[in-house]
């Protein structure tokens, strides 16, 4: 089930809270939560985000 929000910056905002306090890894919340990651990324892509896997988060 994908409980991700659709608006770019609710997005983002989720997607960093959970990389934050939830998972080590982007491909490990991917894998939760069944979502396809070159697709997460392409879509906060469009509103101007970059995944760091540095600092585990979009920015």
């Amino acid at each position: 089930m994908n409980e991700l929000p659709k608006d770019p910056m609710m997005l983002f905002s989720v997607v960093n809270m959970k990389l934050r306090d939830v998972y080590p890894s982007l491909d490990a919340l991917c894998d939760d939560l069944h979502v396809d990651e070159s697709g997460l990324k392409a879509q906060l892509a469009e509103a101007g985000f970059e995944y760091s896997a540095e600092y585990n988060r979009f920015w």
